[in-house]
C-alpha cells in the first residue's frame, strides 16, 4: 500500500494540533483576550502572507461580528519596502506566520510596536525574529511541516485566532463549539469526496466562495488548487460572485462553496442554487443539505466556526485530486515546472 503524501499526513493531524493548542496555550489565550476585554483596542491591526493571510481573513470577520472591533490588513511593505511609520496608538497588532522569520513581517511588526500598538505574534516557531520581539506569544505547536502546502499550521493560526475572539467575549456558547471543534475535525476522515473528487479531476478552472468567516477559507481552497492541483482558482465572497464572475460561468463550471448555518445561510444557499441553475457543477460544505453535491460537514454549535472544520475535508480533496492529475501534492506544481527547466 502506498505512503500517504506528507501533505495528507500533515492535513490529517489537525484535530490533534488543535486539541493540544487549546491545551498549551489557555493561558496565553486568555491573557490576549483580556486585552481585548477590558482594554477594547479602537482597531485590530493584522500583518500575514498567503495562507497565512487568508487565516486573518477568517479572524477578521470573526471578530467583527463577535465583538464589533474592526480589524485591518495592513501590508507588510508599508514598512518594509516604503519604510513609513505607522500611527496605531490604542490598536492591537497581530502578525501570524508559521516561521516567524519573513523580513518584511518583522519589518511591520517592529513599525506597528513603534507607533503604539500592543504587538500578539502566532507563530509555529518559537524561536523566531517575530516571536521573540512581540509583547506576548502563541506557539501554534503544530510540529513540524515538510509539506510546502500548509495544512495544519493552517488550522491551528485560525483555531487560535478563534481561541482569542472566545477569551474576548466569554460568550458561553461560541466556547462550548471551541471545546468541539476537535473532535468535529476528526468526524471529518469520514467523508466519502469521491464524486467532489470526479468533478475537480475533469476540471481546469474553477470558482471558491462563502460569507463572513468562510470567506477565508475560500481563500484559502482555491490557493491550495493553484500551488497543489495546478488548477486555476478564484475564491470570491457570494455576494461578488453574483456580478461580474458569473460571466464565466457555463455548463460543467465547478464551483465549491461553503455554506455555514448562520445569518448568511439562506442567502448563500440560495447562490449556490442560482450557480447550479446556470449550469455550474456545485460542491457545497455545509451541516446541511445544499443545492448539487452536498458534502455533510459535522458541526461544532456555532456555524460561524464550521467552515474551518470544513476545510479539512476540502485539503483531502485536494491532495487526492492533485495525485490523480500525476502531480505531487508536496510541491508546488509551478516549482515542478521551473525544476525541470533549471
Amino acid at each position: 500500500m502506498a505512503q500517504p503524501s506528507l501533505m495528507l499526513a500533515e492535513a490529517n493531524e489537525s484535530p490533534a494540533a488543535v486539541a493540544r493548542l487549546f491545551s498549551s496555550e489557555a493561558e496565553v489565550i486568555s491573557e490576549v483576550g483580556t486585552w481585548l476585554r477590558d482594554q477594547p483596542p479602537a482597531l485590530v491591526t493584522m500583518a500575514a502572507r498567503g495562507s497565512s493571510d487568508h487565516a486573518a481573513t477568517f479572524f477578521k470577520y470573526l471578530m467583527e461580528l463577535s465583538t464589533g472591533i474592526p480589524v485591518a490588513s495592513i501590508g507588510p511593505s508599508v514598512a518594509s519596502v516604503y519604510r513609513r511609520p505607522l500611527r496605531l496608538a490604542s490598536a492591537v497588532h497581530f502578525t501570524v506566520s508559521q516561521s516567524g522569520a519573513s523580513p518584511d513581517i518583522v519589518a511591520l511588526q517592529a513599525a506597528a510596536k513603534a507607533g503604539g500598538a500592543r504587538t500578539v505574534a502566532i507563530v509555529n516557531v518559537a524561536d523566531s525574529p517575530v516571536a521573540r520581539e512581540a509583547d506576548i506569544t502563541i506557539v501554534l505547536g503544530a510540529g513540524l511541516e515538510k509539506s510546502v502546502a500548509a495544512t495544519k499550521s493552517f488550522i491551528t493560526s485560525a483555531a487560535t485566532l478563534a481561541a482569542i475572539v472566545g477569551a474576548a467575549t466569554r460568550d458561553e456558547g461560541f466556547s462550548r463549539a471551541l471545546d468541539a471543534l476537535p473532535e468535529a475535525l476528526a468526524k471529518t476522515a469520514q467523508i466519502d469526496m469521491g464524486e467532489p473528487q470526479q468533478i475537480l479531476a475533469a476540471a481546469r478552472s474553477l470558482y471558491t466562495c462563502g460569507r463572513g468567516t468562510a470567506l477565508g477559507i475560500a481563500m484559502e481552497t482555491a490557493l491550495k488548487c493553484k500551488e497543489t492541483a495546478g488548477l486555476h482558482a478564484e475564491a470570491f465572497s457570494m455576494a461578488e460572485i453574483m456580478h461580474g464572475p458569473l460571466r464565466l460561468v457555463e455548463r460543467g463550471f465547478p464551483v465549491i462553496g461553503y455554506v455555514q448555518e448562520d445569518s448568511a445561510f439562506d442567502n448563500s444557499r440560495e447562490a449556490m442554487g442560482k450557480l447550479a441553475d446556470l449550469g455550474a457543477r456545485t460542491i457545497t460544505f455545509s451541516s446541511k443539505l445544499a443545492p448539487g453535491v452536498s458534502v455533510m460537514v459535522p458541526s461544532t454549535g456555532n456555524g460561524l466556526l464550521d467552515p474551518l472544520v470544513a476545510l479539512l475535508p476540502a485539503y483531502r480533496l485536494v491532495e487526492a485530486v492533485t495525485i490523480e492529475k500525476g502531480l505531487d501534492p508536496d510541491q508546488p506544481a509551478n516549482l515542478l515546472k521551473v525544476t525541470e527547466t533549471m
